[in-house]
């Protein structure tokens, strides 16, 4: 067994795979990890390329195959009606791997070419890479694309499954394995990985904490915020976190809508929600500062090696300036969401606001929520104005204006900071790494010109 790591698995579709191992190709089988075999499909001699197909008996929306001289695949379209579809594994034959091997490598620097199936590429060269439709028997080859279906064919593999999640989840609503069901992946965080699940008490969300997050968040901090957020009724759809793991779960929002920042009736009803918990007279053992927060993202960014971005040191020093100008201020010190932004503002089917995802809920300056809002939810300098003075329910006065906007730079600065570290430890956040960037780099000059001023 020799395994290789496809680093380019997050930017590419599966032709990626297939050139990874383009050099050790031959007679080989290509095959799914979502598929099962009743017998084993695996043949010590095989003469000639195919793929795995079954016969559908009405509609299915699988690739069908149309079928020439010698069981050729001649012709592939998306759905159809009594026809054989391509499922299972794949052989390549010698010449089969060296002719589509030859393709990829002439096509693959082309950026259409990415998002690609390698089947894809096959279809557009069938006539040079002949390949049979290998035809199966019903109930020998399986695919599942959920946990419904897994328990479709085995009824009793939840059962049977050593799952810690699902062992969490029973602990918690006091349901039995089996009952678990419509089980799918939410919204991927760029901090936690989420999915949907059902129950016969209702349906929910868990939420599993991503990698390396143990060292970004206080849990426990968390579990004190949720619970006092449920009490207020900003939060009604908490039930359970496990401090010690990160784990959580949740009243799952049917039909939620998120809050349209640039629509200004919903910019108000998310302002008006910020300043009610602003003035909740409540204490968390947990504070939060931007700066900080940055600071620590930082030095975890330096245990992997120096910062030679260009403007980084700039930036650094103008968050530092900020943050000195902003805490002689001495504005009002509260319990703050610090993650406040529309994706965890949440309409339900009878219009109530609900906001979720407690994760750095701590005791910090108000400004810290008008800060992440307007970076993350990308409001243009009208829309930020307009915000402050739906958050007040006035104009905003000079001072109160370069308060929060010198929290929208240090907002930006610190989730700076994190995208570069997320993106060192492997992962990908996309535009966000600009967006970010933009906003501190833009704000601190606004900011620092009107303290200035």
């Amino acid at each position: 067994m020799h395994i290789v790591v496809n680093n380019e698995y997050a930017s590419r579709n599966n032709n990626s795979f297939i050139m990874r191992v383009a050099d050790v190709l031959g007679n080989s089988y290509i095959c799914s990890s979502d598929n099962y075999f009743t017998e084993n499909p695996f043949e010590h001699y095989v003469w000639c390329a195919y793929y795995s197909t079954q016969f559908s008996l009405g509609n299915t929306n699988e690739w069908c195959v149309s079928i020439g001289h010698k069981n050729i695949i001649n012709k592939v379209t998306i759905g159809g009606s009594n026809a054989w579809y391509m499922i299972g594994h794949v052989f390549f034959d010698k010449q089969f791997s060296q002719t589509f091997t030859r393709i990829l490598r002439a096509e693959y620097n082309d950026v259409r070419t990415a998002d690609k199936l390698w089947e894809q590429i096959y279809l557009e060269h069938i006539d040079e890479l002949p390949m049979v439709a290998r035809q199966y028997a019903p109930d020998i080859i399986f695919e599942f694309d959920s946990l419904d279906e897994l328990k479709d064919f085995d009824p009793y593999f939840l059962d049977n499954l050593d799952s810690e999640i699902f062992d969490n989840i029973v602990s918690v609503l006091g349901c039995e394995k089996s009952e678990i069901s419509d089980v799918y992946p939410l919204k991927q965080g760029l901090t936690n990985l989420s999915c949907h699940f059902a129950c016969n008490s209702g349906e929910y969300v868990y939420r599993h904490p991503g990698i390396g997050t143990e060292k970004m968040l206080d849990r426990n901090a968390e579990v004190q915020a949720l619970e006092l957020a449920k009490r207020i009724g900003l939060d009604n759809t908490f039930i359970y976190e496990n401090p010690q793991k990160g784990w959580k779960i949740s009243k799952f929002i049917k039909n939620a809508r998120e809050l349209n920042p640039h629509n200004d009736l919903e910019l108000a009803q998310a302002m008006t929600l910020a300043y009610k918990l602003h003035q909740q007279d409540i204490k968390l053992e947990r504070s939060f500062d931007y700066y900080k927060e940055g600071k620590k993202y930082e030095s975890l960014l330096l245990e992997k090696g120096p910062v030679t971005l260009p403007e980084y040191e700039k930036m650094a020093n103008d968050a530092l300036r900020l943050h000195e100008l902003a805490e002689a201020d001495h504005a009002r010190h509260c319990l703050t969401h610090n993650d406040f932004f529309n994706l965890n503002l949440l309409f339900d089917e009878q219009g109530t606001l609900s906001l979720i995802d407690w994760e750095y809920a701590g005791m910090a300056d108000y400004a810290s929520d008008f800060g992440t809002f307007v970076v993350t939810c990308m409001l243009s300098e009208q829309e930020a104005r307009t915000a402050l003075n739906h958050y007040f329910g006035r104009q905003a006065t000079p001072e109160e204006l370069r308060h929060n906007f010198a929290y929208v730079a240090l907002a930006g600065w610190c989730w700076y900071v994190w995208a570069l570290l997320k993106e060192a430890e492997g992962d990908n956040v996309g535009d966000w790494l600009y967006i970010y960037y933009k906003y501190a780099k833009d704000y601190s000059v606004k900011a620092l010109a009107l303290y200035e001023d």
